[in-house]
């Protein structure tokens, strides 16, 4: 679950993590926050790859909305569904993160929440084109009580202030379940605003239990966490975009029209995938303030980076015409998202390592020149991705001009 304090000392597993040593089932305590070579298990793997089974129906009906011009519907839509999937897995990287045990306990609970995403998962297009929430809500429920069951555990394993917490994390996320509930009951008109309230009230949760008392999530752990998740939401949006181009080939023989737009959309995936890695994020986890927006901040990157998958598809389909919408509009689709990735990949950890006006000015003026290759017409895709490109050709040579000149610095320094 997520931790928002500054570090604290607490105690290691009961048991050795040797599985020739350990026993079924063990006592969940806090991990080690100075724990050395900490790294994400095959456990966590795994369930990130079943959460991108979530995330890639999310993306398809956002397509098929925006590819309607139904732009407006599929973005909330899409926003609304996406949070559900990020909220769900966050608390389980932030909670493994502190208290993986990897008994055979934790491991089942951990398959009932990956279970869980998947009826989630099954009831998106139903959300997005009936607005029938109940195998979404469903879904969500059973990954969450899955969680509530895990902080029971630590209550039951810990005594005081771990265990108030433990118990804050818990009731806090059973109230939360009664008002997810309550969307099956209410008009339609209203699931918009009482969606948004419960979100809030969520994110709530780990403020309010964390007074008591911090709990020991890995720094080193965490960026490494999530930054896997960037890694497996990009490859998404190369397999959806992929996929777009066979089709867009094989059924309508575009060849040419189609080579700009994979092209510029390689170009931008892969600068994603550099911005997001040019710098380690994990020294600067340190207090409360800064992994609070650094990791609820992370919904912007996920839901964008996997939102750039879907507007290509979106711009295939307008260029071999099965989209009946402008080229503008497919254009927006691509370089929206992108810029907004830039753009908080920026504002989350980038602009702490750049030296300079120069360094920090970088990425938030390749985020305006991505806006405006929209109204290139059908170069729009190729230039985004041109742009995203000599982004990150201009950030290494800053940085390499910035480093040659604090070596030359140091060596002329006088040797005290």
């Amino acid at each position: 679950m997520l931790d928002f304090m500054t570090p604290s000392s607490t105690p290691a597993p009961d048991a050795p993590r040797s599985p020739t040593h350990r026993s079924p089932l063990r006592r969940l305590t806090a991990r080690d926050r100075g724990e050395v070579h900490r790294s994400a298990t095959q456990l966590e793997l795994f369930f990130d790859l079943c959460f991108v089974v979530a995330i890639a129906q999310a993306g398809i009906q956002l397509v098929h909305a925006v590819a309607e011009g139904h732009a407006g519907e599929g973005i909330l839509n899409y926003a609304l569904v996406f949070f559900a999937i990020w909220w769900a897995w966050m608390n389980f990287t932030w909670f493994a993160s502190a208290y993986d045990n990897d008994d055979v306990l934790y491991r089942i609970v951990t398959l009932i929440q990956i279970a869980g995403v998947l009826v989630l998962a099954a009831g998106v297009s139903r959300a997005f084109e009936d607005h029938e929430y109940q195998a979404g809500v469903a879904g969500y429920v059973i990954m969450r009580l899955a969680s509530v069951s895990q902080w029971l555990r630590v209550a039951r394993a810990t005594q005081g202030r771990e265990r108030r917490v433990a118990l804050r994390y818990a009731g806090g996320v059973v109230l939360c379940q009664i008002g997810w509930l309550s969307l099956l009951f209410l008009p339609e008109d209203t699931l918009v605003a009482v969606f948004v309230a419960m979100a809030v009230l969520e994110m709530c949760v780990p403020a309010y239990a964390e007074k008591v008392q911090p709990t020991s999530w890995h720094p080193r752990h965490i960026a490494e966490r999530y930054g896997l998740f960037t890694i497996i939401v990009l490859g998404e949006t190369i397999a959806a975009a992929t996929v777009a181009v066979k089709t867009g080939i094989d059924e309508q023989d575009a060849l040419g029209e189609l080579l700009p737009i994979a092209a510029g959309g390689l170009l931008i995936i892969f600068a994603a995938w550099w911005i997001y890695f040019a710098v380690p994020i994990h020294g600067h986890l340190r207090s409360n303030r800064q992994a609070f927006l650094w990791g609820y901040g992370h919904y912007v990157v996920f839901a964008s980076a996997a939102a750039i998958g879907a507007g290509l598809e979106v711009a295939v389909e307008q260029s071999v015409g099965k989209a009946h919408i402008s080229t503008l509009s497919a254009s927006a689709a691509v370089a929206l998202p992108t810029a907004l990735y830039l753009l908080t990949v920026w504002a989350l950890h980038s602009r702490y390592f750049k030296v300079g006006i120069a360094q920090q000015l970088v990425l938030p003026t390749a985020a305006l020149l991505v806006l405006c290759c929209m109204f290139l017409g059908e170069w729009a895709v190729l230039s985004t991705g041109l742009v995203c490109a000599l982004t990150v050709v201009t950030g290494e040579t800053l940085t390499a001009r910035t480093t040659a000149r604090e070596r030359e610095t140091a060596v002329g320094a006088p040797v005290a």
